[in-house]
């Protein structure tokens, strides 16, 4: 592991350490206020593990915040048409999936940089969410949809944080032992090097925008079944958490080396973050500052290091 990468675990321990001893009185280390940050911080996690993919092939996916909302409100019209709850999964799964296409599609056949495309997918899945159902929130009253994603327990821990999880397990294993995260290293480090090698460089890109989307997707649903609801605003201001969870963990902005395990320090970071400025009483405002100031830091040592 690059030393750089120990920061994360370091400026995790700090701030616990920082938030214990200055958050005491408001109720910081209680079990039940440590528990909501980790369970708040589940949708985060699956985001910053695909987001981690994404950039380790040297890509990037603006769209992650305005997926969310599309996919939430897709499953749940779904659920309320059809009280199918697999229908209603399936539903909302297939919309971060074919929005990853399509994000993928254009990246590497239009030859248009990932930034551009996924920044206007954005505004267009951002539009569809507010039209889809008129500015209308939907209730999603389905008993099963709700306990599996984040309402329920599995042996005392949260369904939500069994998802975020399993979303990591399983992100840690592709990146570091198959041959797909060999591909993805390969590519972010130079797509050259990587079609001389036989490598298709196309279908890498395209699979790992195909997998932010449904990381995004399945983010969508944990909100949906923590909240029993779906609206448009879901997701809203997810992509500065999730780029600043996924930068401090040490992934490289250019490619060619990610985290999966720093991504979700990273997240609990954030999530702790979030938790003890609220508790301190700083406004969302300030909270934005902050998150701004985190992600402005890394960003400067991401770019120190590829300067060395």
């Amino acid at each position: 592991m690059n030393p750089r990468q120990y920061v994360v675990y370091v400026g995790f321990l700090v701030l616990m350490v920082a938030f214990s001893i200055t958050l005491r009185d408001a109720g910081f280390l209680t079990a039940a206020n440590l528990i909501t940050i980790v369970q708040q911080t589940a949708p985060i996690t699956v985001m910053a593990v695909g987001m981690v993919l994404v950039l380790t092939a040297g890509q990037i996916d603006l769209s992650i915040g305005a997926t969310v909302a599309l996919a939430a409100l897709v499953a749940g019209i779904l659920l309320r048409e059809y009280e199918n709850t697999l229908l209603g999964v399936v539903g909302g799964l297939a919309v971060g999936a074919l929005i990853g296409l399509f994000n993928g599609l254009f990246t590497t056949f239009a030859r248009v940089p990932s930034f551009l495309v996924t920044l206007a997918s954005m505004g267009v899945v951002s539009g569809l969410a507010r039209t889809v159902t008129n500015l209308q929130a939907i209730p999603i009253v389905d008993r099963n949809f709700n306990t599996i994603f984040g309402s329920g327990s599995i042996a005392g821990i949260s369904t939500a944080v069994v998802w975020s999880a399993a979303a990591v397990v399983v992100g840690h294993f592709v990146l570091r032992d198959t041959r797909f995260g060999a591909h993805l290293l390969t590519v972010g480090d130079s797509a050259i090097a990587a079609r001389v090698a036989g490598i298709r460089v196309e279908r890498v890109k395209v699979a790992t925008l195909v997998i932010s989307g449904v990381c995004a997707a399945m983010a969508g649903l944990l909100y949906a079944g923590r909240l029993h609801g779906a609206t448009y605003t879901l997701g809203d201001s997810d992509l500065m958490t999730v780029i600043a969870a996924v930068i401090v963990s040490g992934t490289r902005l250019f490619g060619g080396s990610g985290t999966v395990v720093g991504a979700l320090v990273g997240s609990l970071i954030m999530g702790v973050l979030n938790n003890g400025l609220i508790l301190a009483g700083l406004t969302v405002s300030e909270q934005l500052i902050a998150r701004g100031l985190i992600i402005l830091i890394s960003v400067a040592l991401t770019l120190r290091e590829e300067r060395l």
